[in-house]
């Protein structure tokens, strides 16, 4: 039981669990999860966690078939630039190991942004907080659970 299947549980919405051998060579997580469980791209979701220029960590979460545009991140979360945060910073702050950082359950509460692209689909799929476990999700309950705020990036 990782800390964001509690979370779900503990607030009673509803979602699915989904499980794979994870690859210890992969190092696209996020890829790994759409292929081997065979599901759109389009709707398996990434959680990335970025740096400000003032060493304030963020969570974005956005489609693991696109890359994150910085400039559009940093604009949409007030900052002046953005970058990728360190791996360490990432454990000690959202209690997740890289490859596992799941965007509930996270020790920290970070500022969190969804990529408008989740509004479209009925469920999303984000980590479960393990290697090899995804949750199908609705996007919106996600978005309440983190207040994210949704944006393109």
């Amino acid at each position: 039981m990782t800390p964001a299947i509690e979370l779900l549980k503990k607030q009673k919405i509803g979602f699915e669990l989904l499980s794979y051998e994870h690859d210890p060579n992969t190092t696209n997580f996020g890829l790994e999860a759409a292929q081997k469980l065979n599901l759109n791209r389009e709707q398996v979701f990434k959680t990335i966690v970025l740096e400000n220029q003032d060493g304030q960590l963020i969570v974005a979460i956005t489609p693991v078939s696109q890359q994150v545009n910085l400039k559009l991140l940093a604009s949409l979360c007030g900052a002046k630039k953005v970058a990728m945060a360190a791996a360490k910073k990432v454990q000690t702050s959202t209690g997740y190991v890289l490859g596992g950082v799941s965007p509930l359950g996270q020790k920290k509460r970070l500022a969190t942004f969804l990529h408008s692209s989740a509004a479209q689909f009925a469920c999303i799929y984000v980590s479960a907080g393990k290697r090899g476990l995804d949750i199908a999700i609705n996007p919106h309950e996600l978005a309440k659970l983190t207040a994210a705020v949704l944006g393109e990036f």
